[in-house]
C-alpha cells in the first residue's frame, strides 16, 4: 500500500481543522467557554482569552504494556513436527515460519560454511520439479514469498501468502522442503558469495574490531568464534549439502508457526493431509556446542595503516538470556553507554568526538558477550580505552545515581517493548521461546525483571559479571597516529588479519569414487560421438563472438572476437581482437609468448596460470581425462565428476542427466594482485561436427555474475593444423 504525499497533506489538513475545532482537554480542566460575538457589521469581536492548556511535562501516561500471544492451536502431525497456529483476522493474509533445529555450529570444522551454503540453495537450487526461477515466477504470481537461511543456532523457512492463496504457497513450501533440488550451479553462485564476503572482511574497521573481539573470547577453533575460509568452502560439495540436509530436516526435528487470516481446525486439516507423505526418520539432533570460559585478556592490535580514525571493540563472554542477573547488566549497559551514557558524557567533557555502543549480546542457547564498541580520533585512542576501563571500574564500586536508573530502565523497557512492538514480532518471539525452550512468559517475566531492578543490584551484578583484568581490547588503527603508545595499556600482541589464499583442492579420493568417475565420463564420451572419434581429433579452430556484460568494468558492452587452435597434445593459442587492440597467446603446455600493442614477451605469472588453464579444460581432452598420464578423475556426485593433474589444475565437470553431455564447467580463474575468481562456462547448443557433439554458445560467469555470452561462429576439426603454424608471432 503506497500512500502518496499529497494524502499526507490531506491528512494533516484535517488534523489541524479538527485541532481547531475541539482543544484537547484533560480530566479536571474544561476548556476555556467561547464568547459571543457582537450583533452587527464592524462590531469587533473580544479577543479570545489565553486558553489554559497544559504543560507536556503534566501529561500522564499509563505504564507501557507488554502485547501479549497466545497460540489458537498446538499440535504435534503424526510425521512428529511440532505446530503453532495463531489466528489473526484484522487483514487477508498468512505469514508462517519454520524452524530447524540445526545451525552453522553443527559444520564440520573442514567444511565451515556447510550450513549457510544449504540455507541458501534450499532456495535459489529450487526443487526437483522447479527452478528457482520458476518458483520466483510461480511465487509472484500468487503474490506470495518463500525465504529461507540458516543461522548460528537455527534454520527457517518463512512464507508469506494472501488468504486465498495460502494452499497454493504451502505446496510450494511443502515441495522445497521435502524435495530441494540443490542445483550445482546455484552451489557454485552461493559459494561465489561467500568468497567475496572473505575477501572484503577486512575492509570495515568497525567489523574487523568485533569479529576478532568474537575470536578472541570464543576461541577461533570454536564454532562461535570460527571464521569460514576460501579452503572450507571450497571443499564442499553438492553431496556434503545433500548430507546436511538429510540429517536436520526431518518433521521431528521441525517447529512450523503459523499466524495470519484462516480457521485453526481447517488449517490442521490441511497441514495433516500435506504433510501425510513426508515420513523421514532420523536419530535425535545432538546438543550445541558449548562455550568454554577461557578468557583471553590483552591488548590486541589490528595494524591498518590507511585509516585515520581507531575503531575498537572492548569486551569479554556475558551471559545467556535466562540469567538471573541479565535485567540488571542490561541496565548497567545502558548507563555505561547511550547519548547519555557515562561514556559519552566522559568523552564530550573533554572534547573527545568519541561513539560508543554497550551491550550485553544474550543468546538463548549460549553465552552471548559484553561488548564496548565504538570509534575515536586516533590521537585519543589510548586515553578512550583508558576511560573505558576506568568506568568499568566504576560501575563495580559504587552505586549509580537515581537518575541514571531511570533512564537506563525506561530505555530497557522501551526496548523490549519494540521488540515485541507488533503481531509478527510477538508471535516470532513466541515461536523463538518454544523452540530453545524458553517458558510462554519469559518476555513479560523479563520486563517485570527490569522494574525490579535496584541500584544495589546493578552493582553487585556488576560486580560479579564483569571482571576489568579479563577484558580482551581490539584496536584496529594505525599506530603510528596514536597520541600515546598503546603499550602503556599493557603488552601489545599484533593481530594477523592476513587471509589464507584460495588454492585449487582435489577433492577426497577413493576407489569407488574413482570407478565412478571413470563411468561418468565413459557416458559423457558416448554422448559427444564416443571415445574413439573424440580421441581421433587431433587438431580445432574455434572462431567466437565474445559479448562482455555491461556490468564488467572497463570493458563492459565491447564485443571481443577470439580464435582458439589447438593441435594435439599441448599446442594452444588464442588470438583476441580487444578494443585495445589484437592480444595473442601461446604454449605448448610448458613455456610460451604473449604479443600485445606494446610488443612480446615471455608467458609468466597469471597470464600464463590462465592460458594454461584453459589449455586444461580443452573441451576434447577433458572429455578423455581418463587417457590422459597424471589426470585423475573422480566422482562427486552422480552427475558431477571433479578433474585433476599433477600441476594442480582442478575443475568441476557437471553432465545434463538426460543427455549425458556436459552442461557446466567451473574452476578458478587467476587474477592480477588478488585472489582467483570463481568461473563458471555453461553450455549449450550443442551441434554435430565431424560426427562430434560441439556446444555452440557459452555463458561464462565470473564470482556469480555475468561475465559474457560466447555465440561460436565458426568450428573446424582435423584440418591438418601444425604445432609450428600455432608457434609462430604475429609481425
Amino acid at each position: 500500500m503506497r500512500i502518496t504525499v499529497n494524502s499526507i497533506c490531506v491528512a494533516l489538513l484535517a488534523c489541524a481543522a479538527g485541532w481547531a475545532q475541539k482543544a484537547p482537554t484533560m480530566p479536571g480542566i474544561d476548556p476555556p467557554a467561547a464568547k459571543p460575538h457582537a450583533a452587527g457589521r464592524g462590531a469587533a469581536a473580544p479577543a479570545p482569552a489565553a486558553a489554559a492548556y497544559p504543560s507536556p511535562k503534566d501529561l500522564k501516561y499509563p505504564p507501557a504494556r507488554s502485547p501479549q500471544m497466545s497460540p489458537s492451536a498446538a499440535f504435534t502431525l503424526p510425521n512428529g513436527m511440532k505446530v503453532l497456529l495463531h489466528e489473526d483476522h484484522d487483514l487477508p493474509v498468512v505469514y508462517g515460519n519454520i524452524l530447524v533445529r540445526t545451525g552453522s555450529v553443527l559444520d564440520p570444522p573442514e567444511r565451515i560454511g556447510l550450513a549457510q551454503l544449504t540455507g541458501t540453495v534450499l532456495r535459489t537450487g529450487g526443487t526437483a520439479l522447479k527452478t528457482g526461477e520458476q518458483l520466483d515466477e510461480v511465487l509472484d504470481n500468487l503474490g506470495g514469498t518463500i525465504e529461507t537461511g540458516i543461522g548460528l543456532t537455527q534454520g527457517s523457512l518463512s512464507f508469506f501468502s494472501l488468504k486465498e492463496n495460502t494452499d497454493a504457497v504451502l505446496l510450494l513450501l511443502k515441495e522445497m522442503l521435502t524435495q530441494p533440488g540443490f542445483r550445482p550451479e546455484k552451489l557454485d553462485q552461493a559459494r561465489a558469495q561467500l568468497r567475496s564476503s572473505i575477501a572484503h572482511r577486512n575492509d570495515k574497521p568497525d567489523t574487523v574490531a568485533q569479529q576478532e573481539l568474537r575470536r578472541m573470547i570464543y576461541g577461533g577453533d570454536n564454532p562461535y568464534g570460527w571464521q569460514m575460509q576460501y579452503a572450507t568452502i571450497d571443499r564442499i560439495t553438492r553431496s556434503d549439502v545433500r548430507s546436511f540436509y538429510q540429517r536436520y530436516f526431518f518433521p521431528a526435528n521441525l517447529l512450523f508457526g503459523i499466524r495470519g487470516d484462516f480457521n485453526s481446525a481447517e488449517m490442521k486439516a490441511s497441514l495433516e493431509q500435506l504433510f501425510a507423505d513426508w515420513t523421514p526418520q532420523q536419530k535425535p539432533v545432538p546438543e550445541f556446542p558449548k562455550v568454554k570460559n577461557a578468557p583471553s585478556p590483552g591488548i590486541f592490535l589490528a595494524e591498518k595503516r590507511d585509516l585515520t580514525q581507531t575503531n575498537f571493540a572492548i569486551g569479554q563472554l556475558g551471559v545467556q538470556y535466562n540469567d538471573k542477573d541479565f535485567a540488571a547488566l542490561e541496565i548497567m549497559a545502558n548507563v555505561l553507554g547511550g547519548v547519555r551514557g557515562r561514556l559519552a558524557e566522559r568523552a564530550r567533557g573533554k572534547g573527545n568526538p568519541a561513539e560508543f555502543k554497550v551491550r550485553w549480546t544474550a543468546r538463548h542457547d549460549h553465552p552471548g558477550l559484553f561488548e564496548i564498541t565504538g570509534n575515536t580520533r586516533s590521537i585519543s585512542t589510548v586515553e578512550t580505552i583508558k576511560a573505558v576501563q576506568e568506568e568499568v571500574e566504576r560501575l563495580r564500586t559504587a552505586e549509580i545515581s537515581e537518575d541514571e536508573l531511570r533512564v537506563a530502565r525506561e530505555a530497557a523497557l522501551s526496548a523490549a517493548i519494540f521488540d515485541a512492538g507488533s503481531k509478527d514480532k510477538i508471535f516470532t518471539s513466541l515461536m523463538g521461546d518454544e523452540y530453545y525452550g524458553y517458558p510462554k512468559d519469559f518476555p513479560q517475566a523479563h520486563q517485570k525483571a527490569l522494574q525490579a531492578v535496584t541500584r544495589a543490584d546493578v552493582m553487585r551484578a556488576a560486580k560479579q559479571a564483569v571482571n576489568p583484568a579479563n577484558l580482551t581490547v581490539v584496536v584496529a588503527g594505525n599506530a603510528m597516529l596514536f597520541g600515546d603508545s598503546l603499550d602503556r595499556l599493557g603488552p601489545v600482541a599484533k593481530l594477523d588479519l592476513t587471509i589464507p589464499p584460495a588454492k585449487p583442492e582435489a577433492a577426497e579420493l577413493t576407489d569407488a569414487t574413482l570407478a565412478q568417475g571413470k563411468q561418468l565420463l565413459a557416458k559423457a564420451q558416448a554422448a559427444a560421438g564416443g571415445a574413439d572419434r573424440l580421441g581421433a581429433v587431433r587438431d580445432y579452430t574455434m572462431l567466437a563472438e565474445y559479448l562482455i556484460s555491461t556490468a564488467v568494468p572497463s570493458i563492459g558492452g565491447s564485443k571481443i572476437i577470439q580464435m582458439d587452435r589447438w593441435v594435439s597434445p599441448t599446442n594452444f593459442r588464442q588470438d583476441s581482437s580487444m578494443p585495445a587492440g589484437r592480444v595473442s597467446a601461446y604454449t605448448d603446455g610448458k613455456i610460451g609468448w604473449i604479443a600485445t600493442p606494446q610488443g612480446w614477451g615471455a608467458l609468466a605469472g597469471v597470464q600464463s596460470k590462465q592460458v594454461l588453464g584453459d589449455l586444461f579444460r580443452v573441451y576434447f581432452r577433458l572429455l578423455l581425462s581418463d587417457r590422459l598420464e597424471g589426470r585423475s578423475v573422480n566422482a562427486i556426485d552422480d552427475n558431477t565428476l571433479q578433474v585433476s593433474d599433477a600441476a594442480g589444475q582442478v575443475a568441476s565437470v557437471d553432465f545434463d542427466p538426460q543427455t549425458g553431455l556436459i552442461r557446466r564447467v567451473s574452476y578458478d580463474t587467476p587474477q592480477a594482485g588478488g585472489q582467483p575468481i570463481f568461473s563458471e562456462d555453461i553450455f549449450d547448443d550443442f551441434r554435430d561436427i565431424g560426427g562430434v557433439k560441439i556446444p555452440f554458445k557459452i555463458t561464462i560467469n565470473q564470482g556469480g555474475r555475468k561475465f559474457s555470452d560466447v555465440v561460436v561462429t565458426e568450428y573446424k576439426i582435423n584440418t591438418g593444423l601444425k604445432s609450428v603454424d600455432l608457434a609462430k608471432r604475429p609481425q
